[in-house]
């Protein structure tokens, strides 16, 4: 007996609580993506559809409708093996630390940093893709578990910041920056593992932003598969454009872990404090959900 799409989903994801009950596990992960304010679900419109047949031509319409979808989940860690998502642990278990992590201990004070990300899609998109077959959802462009961006297979890009450190970007200041003034977290340029910042999160925040912005686009020096390969607009599907830091019309993040959050924002997601010490990981290890804008109308 065949047992139906929706059913294998929820068995997997009880067996995979079950096995890993401390660690960030696809369990976790695909139950978090059940925010609705990170969905944020509207009706934006109509589509009209010009439909011609033998007896002559008629117009269709179909509801129009906007929202955000979970697309893939970035993870920042500092040495291999400290992947916090449990079932993806073990594609960064060959990866050595990065060059300023691998430097002897001493005395000196460094504000440099690096740091190891992964971008793997999110398990949710074989729900999402359940639920667009069926109308008034947007179909993600993204495949479940597919590893768009692993940082230790980017030798010469992520781990050496070549050939993008000579870039404009990298050499003006204000140019592409991750902050607002007086709470500067980074610079995007170049999107590489290394970053002079004191503060852990905000460094893992910054290089999550860099793979983000790698991975949202084509033909970029580095070594990783595209996730908008696919993301051409057509009738009746608008995908988003690439990702650009402080622009929540390109996307927004939920983090994972070590703190599971039920909202998104964009970076700097600045707390009353500004010290975003519940968000702090003993490890410096970090996990993010990055969510994309979608547009469609269903098909007539």
């Amino acid at each position: 007996m065949k047992m139906p799409k929706l059913s294998l989903i929820t068995t997997f994801l009880l067996s995979s609580a079950a096995g890993s009950a401390f660690a960030l596990n696809t369990a976790q992960i695909m139950m978090s993506s059940a925010s609705p304010s990170c969905v944020e679900y509207r009706v934006v419109g109509i589509c009209y559809w010009l439909y011609c047949g033998w007896g002559g031509c008629r117009v269709r319409t179909s509801t129009k409708v906007r929202h955000y979808l979970p697309e893939q989940v970035v993870s920042s860690y500092n040495h291999g093996g400290q992947n916090p998502w449990s079932e993806m642990n073990m594609l960064g278990q060959g990866i050595k630390a990065g060059p300023e992590n691998d430097r002897p201990q001493t005395k000196q004070y460094s504000q440099l940093t690096f740091k190891n990300v992964d971008v793997i899609g999110h398990p949710g998109g074989e729900i999402n893709r359940v639920l667009s077959s069926m109308g008034y959802f947007c179909n993600t462009q993204t495949t479940a578990f597919k590893p768009h961006f692993l940082s230790g297979l980017d030798v010469i890009g992520w781990q050496n910041g070549m050939p993008e450190a000579l870039y404009p970007e990298a050499l003006t200041p204000g140019m592409r920056e991750v902050g607002n003034l007086g709470d500067m977290w980074g610079n995007i340029y170049p999107r590489a593992g290394a970053i002079t910042q004191v503060h852990p999160y905000k460094a893992a925040a910054v290089t999550a932003q860099r793979a983000a912005d790698i991975i949202s686009r084509t033909g970029q020096p580095h070594v990783y598969l595209p996730a908008a390969q696919k993301a051409r607009p057509s009738r009746g599907y608008w995908p988003p454009p690439p990702v650009e830091e402080g622009k929540i019309k390109t996307h927004k993040w939920q983090m994972l872990y070590p703190k599971m959050e039920r909202t998104c924002a964009i970076f700097p997601d600045r707390d009353a404090l500004n010290t975003y010490q519940d968000k702090l990981s003993t490890q410096q290890d970090y996990a993010w959900a990055l969510w994309r804008p979608y547009s469609c109308c269903k098909r007539r």
